[in-house]
């Protein structure tokens, strides 16, 4: 305010002064602002931005003021409600490029939690899955534990939800080759793990494209070999299209991808090594199990990396020895409430979580942890599917299979005490075994004509000198729907309670269904469907008869081990055994030591009985040994946190909050 003074001459002067003081701009472009020029408010250009010929920038410029309040003021206390003071300036900021380095979070003072005994960091309840005889496992050893003693405090961390006008594209499935190159890789960074005091990159920060070579060779290969089948069943395509580009400011699901790349490409390439695939493993379970104990943790992207890091356990060479993350990514997927209802990224690891699983049951006999009737799928047939969504159609197969895995798995090991009692359960089960088969008989009617064969050619039509009929299929999601079709229709054909499998009825079922199977996978060049095609076809095998079927499917699994790295020797072995093809070949040793033996004369022989074993019968009328007797699912007692021994042991802590289930897009 101006002071008067006794010369009025002064006072005029000053006020003559403040008028021809230049009035500052409060909507110039920011251009003018940065060069501190008064700006024209010229449009669309100002008169400076075209003397200079700069690009007239327009926009709103935030100027935040660092306020830091350590005591709030002082509310009267009331028993109708409540007042808590909520900082969001650094949300704010965080939509502004640097705005959190500028803005840091208000150091807060360490919340007193109970030690961590440092033998304990990494053991997990007993109850997760590692073989079927169930023996506890570990965590694979990381190089340097997480810090013992009191955890840190976190700040609020928000949940990251994605712009909504991101347009959310169908993807058609794709044959062609993968684009990476096998590149010289030079030596990776010191692992990050090896800091005990780093702390999770805030999810805001965007860390830019990936500019290491090792790092853009193994996302490479992840989005279009890995991404590739775990998409399968998503019509938006999150893990190979959405994912990756989130992954660059969530370190945490970042080494989670990076790990199943690198291990994809170790498994397709001996130059590669597994080293670098167990180091991004053990970095991003690392920070799993630390953003486990912040209750202010994005449960989103810890469910997603538990999914993923589940993948990374199955694709390992002795998948039942590291299941690990099983049980958590099952337990983190409820936590969110996840269902066969949910959209968006909740959808896709719902279905892959539930599909790794069935085909575990399948593999295994196991019965299915989750109880199918809980998923919440669409059964009615005559309700509409949008037109091109095949995947509705897939997901309700899948909750057939897995009621059939469940009927399979429950085959009774003893007869009943009383002749009523047996024959009362044989009915029982009679009854449900004609309600599963009508019940895939109906879905087999009801799929719209894009589910089902394209072409059909027989074994004497093609040049290709196959044993089995071209089947050709379009979408992806059809040949994984098709080929759950038909692993379904073969258990049942094993599994009829009165019938036995050399029965007319069943083994004609039995053989039909596993020929066009098996001409599924003979002919297909989609490798996103070799996860399901190993499992079907080692199925459809088991009831082969003829040699040169048998020795097409083992060319079929080198086949797959070759162009995908699944592993499929183990399946050689066991279909040899079921075959009948070791007890073969040692009759056939024997005959050959029978032929090379000295020959006795006849007049100095003299009868001894045998104490070899009888000749075996040939493989074709050898009897099958039948379905494995199953066991309960060893995730079934421990993925879920309500449990008394839930998974992630001593490092698992509620979170505060939930993502609100309706607002996903692909978050």
């Amino acid at each position: 305010m101006a002071t008067t003074e006794p010369a009025g001459g002064t006072a005029s002067g000053e006020n003559t002064n403040a008028a021809a003081r230049p009035k500052r701009v409060r909507t110039g472009c920011l251009t003018c602002r940065e060069r501190h020029l008064k700006c024209d408010e010229g449009l669309p250009d100002c008169q400076n931005c075209r003397k200079s010929s700069r690009p007239c920038k327009r926009g709103v410029r935030l100027n935040f003021i660092d306020t830091q309040v350590k005591t709030p003021p002082i509310t009267p206390p009331t028993q109708e409600w409540d007042i808590t003071f909520q900082d969001e300036s650094r949300e704010i900021a965080s939509e502004y490029r640097g705005g959190l380095g500028r803005y840091a979070a208000f150091p807060q003072e360490a919340e007193e939690v109970p030690d961590i005994k440092d033998e304990a960091l990494y053991q997990f309840s007993s109850g997760v899955m590692n073989t079927p005889t169930l023996a506890p496992q570990q965590l694979p050893s990381l190089q340097q534990s997480l810090p013992a003693g009191n955890v840190e405090s976190y700040p609020p961390v928000s949940q990251r939800m994605p712009d909504n006008s991101r347009e959310q594209h169908r993807h058609s499935s794709s044959n062609t080759d993968s684009t990476f190159t096998s590149q010289t890789i030079p030596p990776g960074p010191s692992s990050t793990y090896s800091n005990s005091k780093q702390t999770l990159t805030p999810p805001s920060e965007d860390r830019g494209p990936l500019d290491s070579p090792e790092e853009l060779l193994f996302m490479q290969v992840f989005v279009e070999e890995v991404g590739l089948w775990m998409d399968s069943l998503d019509p938006y395509k999150h893990f190979s299209r959405l994912l990756p580009s989130d992954s660059l400011h969530e370190p945490m699901l970042l080494n989670a991808f990076l790990a199943c790349g690198a291990r994809h490409l170790s498994l397709v390439n001996p130059a590669y090594h597994e080293d670098k695939a167990l180091h991004y493993y053990d970095d991003a379970t690392t920070r799993l199990l630390e953003a486990l104990q912040n209750p202010n943790r994005n449960t989103v992207i810890c469910a997603t990396t538990a999914v993923i890091l589940n993948v990374y356990e199955i694709m390992s060479e002795r998948p039942l020895q590291r299941m690990n993350h099983i049980a958590g990514a099952r337990a983190l997927i409820k936590e969110c409430r996840w269902t066969a209802k949910s959209t968006g990224v909740g959808a896709a690891c719902f279905w892959i979580n539930v599909g790794m699983e069935l085909l575990s049951c399948i593999r295994f006999n196991w019965q299915v942890a989750w109880d199918p009737d809980l998923w919440g799928v669409d059964m009615d047939f005559s309700r509409e599917i949008e037109y091109g969504r095949e995947e509705g159609w897939t997901y309700r197969l899948m909750y057939i299979v897995a009621k059939i895995a469940n009927f399979r798995s429950l085959v009774p090991r003893q007869a009943e005490s009383t002749q009523h009692a047996e024959q009362v359960r044989l009915q029982n089960r009679f009854n449900d075994w004609n309600q599963l088969k009508d019940w895939i008989d109906t879905w087999n009617n009801s799929i719209p004509r894009t589910m089902r064969p394209m072409g059909y050619l027989y074994p004497h039509q093609t040049s290709s000198k196959s044993a089995f009929p071209e089947v050709w299929l379009i979408k992806r999601t059809t040949i994984v729907a098709r080929l759950f079709y038909h692993t379904g229709m073969c258990l049942l054909a094993q599994t009829h309670p009165v019938l036995s499998t050399r029965s007319p009825e069943m083994h004609d079922l039995q053989q039909s269904h596993a020929h066009d199977l098996c001409g599924i996978v003979a002919h297909v060049k989609d490798r996103g469907v070799a996860s399901v095609a190993i499992r079907s076809l080692a199925i459809a095998a088991e009831c082969l008869v003829s040699r040169r079927e048998q020795e097409e499917v083992l060319e079929i699994f080198d086949r797959i081990q070759k162009e995908t790295g699944w592993r499929t020797g183990f399946l050689h072995k066991e279909l040899k055994e079921k075959w009948g093809w070791n007890d073969e070949e040692q009759y056939q040793q024997q005959q050959q030591q029978n032929m090379s033996a000295p020959v006795i004369p006849l007049q100095n022989f003299q009868y001894q009985p045998s104490n070899l074993p009888p000749v075996p019968p040939p493989p074709s009328l050898k009897q099958g040994a039948g379905p494995r007797q199953g066991i309960i699912n060893p995730i079934l007692r421990s993925a879920d946190f309500s449990a008394p021994t839930h998974p992630y042991q001593n490092h698992y802590v509620a979170p505060i909050h939930l993502p609100p289930q309706p607002q996903y897009s692909h978050y």
